[in-house]
């Protein structure tokens, strides 16, 4: 049996992805080795495919280099000294991040500790969607130190990372904006947030006042949303080719504002898994490519008009 993977061949646009296949790995003491069921695609894969970042930069000798830090699937072997999970077992997880990757693989071996149990209740789809979004989404709100009753603006809410930013802050009981297109207007609503489309006009000209910015689109937009915030509000700016512009301009403004890593956590993906499982918390799929179309997976992250997640089905 051949494990089959897409990897980076070298930096460009989406057909730089290949399949290439290896021998199964086998999983090192304290690992499991994973049958993947779904990948999950971000845009910092697309980025790094591309050339942009730290991570491209640290593996540009390390070419073909297997993508995807996303997984679910299920256990089929235990390495030495595991005693979290049996074979069979669904599981979901935020691996090889930053440096690793390897998610866009058939199977993977992975430390036990980097994963969560996926309750019965959960589709695997529904899990492969929120390990790195989710936790970017939890911890950026989690950095804002968004209180009750505050006003908080998400930018893109409709988004991988922002459709479960909105439920999060509404679940906090904060007063929740965003930006969207119109095609999004009423799925943004139905999630709780006051939606704002910013192809009719710039967020700046609707909105005062707001507290805290949750800026997931960098770039001009969050330049312009500073304009909305009031005295001593707090931003958290997630795309990191534009943190430190968006940062430092809202600083000037008398804002505090800094950007963000995400942090794997297998105890927040726990709770977040456990929130889906009992419905208070919905993860939206947007579509999901055969492996062997990772490259159009990559073409529709960088339309900038993805609904939700899209994932790769590797089985």
């Amino acid at each position: 049996m051949d494990n089959k993977q897409i990897a980076i061949t070298q930096f460009g646009e989406p057909d730089v992805l290949k399949l290439q296949t290896s021998p199964i790995p086998q999983p090192q003491a304290g690992e499991v080795l994973v049958k993947v069921a779904f990948a999950g695609v971000n845009p910092i894969d697309v980025k790094t495919r591309a050339g942009l970042g730290w991570a491209a930069t640290q593996n540009k000798d390390n070419l073909p280099w297997v993508p995807g830090y996303d997984i679910s699937g299920e256990i089929q072997q235990l390495g030495d000294n595991t005693q979290r999970f049996s074979v069979g077992d669904k599981v979901a997880g935020f691996i090889g991040f930053p440096l690793q990757g390897g998610g866009y693989s058939q199977y993977v071996c992975v430390p036990e500790s980097a994963l969560s149990l996926v309750p019965d209740s959960v589709m695997l789809e529904a899990a492969a969607a929120l390990p790195l979004g989710g936790q970017t989404a939890a911890q950026a709100l989690d950095k804002s130190q968004l209180k009750e009753g505050e006003k908080v603006l998400i930018l893109a809410g409709a988004g991988g990372v922002g459709h479960i930013a909105i439920q999060i802050a509404v679940a906090a009981k904060a007063e929740v904006y965003t930006t969207c297109s119109e095609a999004n207007l009423d799925y943004m609503a139905t999630l709780g947030a006051h939606a704002i489309n910013y192809q009719f006009s710039p967020v700046s000209q609707r909105l005062q006042d707001i507290d805290v910015l949750i800026d997931l689109v960098g770039g001009d937009a969050a330049l312009d949303a500073l304009k909305c915030l009031k005295d001593g509000a707090r931003v958290i700016s997630v795309p990191t080719i534009s943190a430190e512009m968006i940062c430092e301009k809202a600083k000037l403004l008398g804002f505090e504002a800094s950007g963000m890593l995400v942090d794997p956590n297998p105890e927040q993906l726990d709770t977040m898994l456990y929130m889906v499982s009992v419905g208070l918390l919905k993860t939206e799929i947007f579509a999901t490519y055969p492996l062997e179309q990772a490259m159009d997976a990559h073409r529709q992250i960088e339309t900038g008009h993805t609904r939700g997640k899209v994932l790769l089905d590797m089985q």
